[in-house]
């Protein structure tokens, strides 16, 4: 499974991470600064402590493999 993670500094210096599952692919560099900026402008989405979100950090695409192990408790 891959997550596209979105990293904002907040008006307070705080990083907060907002993340998109299944992002298309490849992932277009321009449109995720672009859609970074609008979730900055929007002033929809704020730090833990309420601060809104003033500047794009980081952008990442990260993979995450799981595999069940098979084992009986019983």
């Amino acid at each position: 499974m891959k997550v596209l993670e979105l990293n904002f500094l907040s008006a307070e210096g705080k990083t907060s991470k907002l993340t998109v599952d299944q992002p298309l692919e490849p992932v277009n560099p321009a449109q995720v600064k672009e859609a970074m900026e609008n979730i900055i402008a929007s002033n929809v989405f704020v730090d833990t402590d309420g601060n809104p979100f003033v500047e794009a950090k980081s952008a990442r695409l990260v993979e995450r493999n799981v595999e069940e192990i098979d084992i009986d408790f019983e």
